[in-house]
């Protein structure tokens, strides 16, 4: 690697700790919140620009913000973004895992399309959820969202916060309703330090993206939560403030690791 190499990835790992853990430019958080309160379907995954209805109209009139057309998920603006600033900062993160509990069972029980409403009616409103906490969606795909935390983002709370928006989302998908949930979900929570940055090629697909064992480690926690459940490891719900007393615990061995965590259950 030669000096001028150097010197950039010192820049982008600056830039990436910068935005992670201090926050982005005041220009870019006004817009960020200006963006939430847009009505929208569809958004960018990643500063919530509203891609369609009323909200898409504005956004792509006054700041020339639309679907990018190498990532659909991304606008153009968090696209160009994303390549310009390939890499990445080792950053302090909560990561939040939503998955649809026994979804390949449901997907035999029901029509192709009727499933596919599902899923797209859980991605809406667990976008919408997130939406108001400032998390990055890392993910929307098959059957889970994943999203990271981080304090640049979502304030000094931000463990706190993901711990209020996985409840906030179980409550959305009818979790607390007396018939029971329109879909059953579980989520995952890991709080840590993860690789944050821009993954992909420059002259293709770029992504946001937490790579680790932080991230790992909650997608194996989601995997073992039951449905209506918050697993997330003990750690992480003392660094939010929960009082742990009288929860209930679970040792559990996760695949890949070499030794148990502690984990808790939360319920809403």
């Amino acid at each position: 690697m030669d000096d001028q190499d150097s010197a950039r990835d010192d820049k982008v790992e600056k830039f990436w700790y910068t935005w992670c853990v201090q926050g982005p430019p005041r220009d870019k958080v006004v817009r960020g919140r200006l963006y939430r309160t847009l009505p929208a379907r569809e958004r960018c995954k990643f500063c919530f620009a509203p891609f369609d209805g009323a909200g898409g109209a504005v956004v792509k009139t006054v700041f020339q913000v639309y679907p990018s057309r190498f990532n659909p998920l991304y606008c153009n603006v968090c696209d160009d973004f994303a390549k310009k600033y390939q890499g990445g900062a080792e950053v302090p993160v909560t990561m939040f895992f939503a998955d649809i509990r026994g979804s390949t069972a449901l997907a035999e029980k029901i029509e192709p399309k009727v499933f596919s409403d599902l899923i797209n009616r859980f991605y809406v409103v667990s976008t919408r959820v997130l939406s108001q906490t400032g998390a990055m969606i890392e993910k929307l795909a098959g059957d889970e969202v994943t999203a990271i935390f981080v304090p640049g983002l979502s304030g000094e709370d931000y463990t706190r916060i993901a711990v209020d928006a996985a409840r906030d989302l179980l409550r959305a998908t009818g979790h607390t309703d007396a018939d029971g949930p329109w879909v059953p979900v579980g989520v995952g929570l890991h709080a840590g330090v993860a690789f944050v940055g821009s993954v992909g090629r420059p002259d293709g697909i770029m992504e946001v993206a937490a790579l680790g064992d932080v991230p790992n480690t909650a997608a194996r926690l989601t995997a073992l939560a039951g449905t209506g459940e918050i697993l997330a490891s003990e750690e992480t719900l003392r660094l939010a403030g929960v009082d742990v007393e009288g929860l209930e615990r679970r040792q559990l061995t996760l695949k890949g690791r070499s030794e148990t965590i502690d984990a808790l259950v939360l319920h809403v």
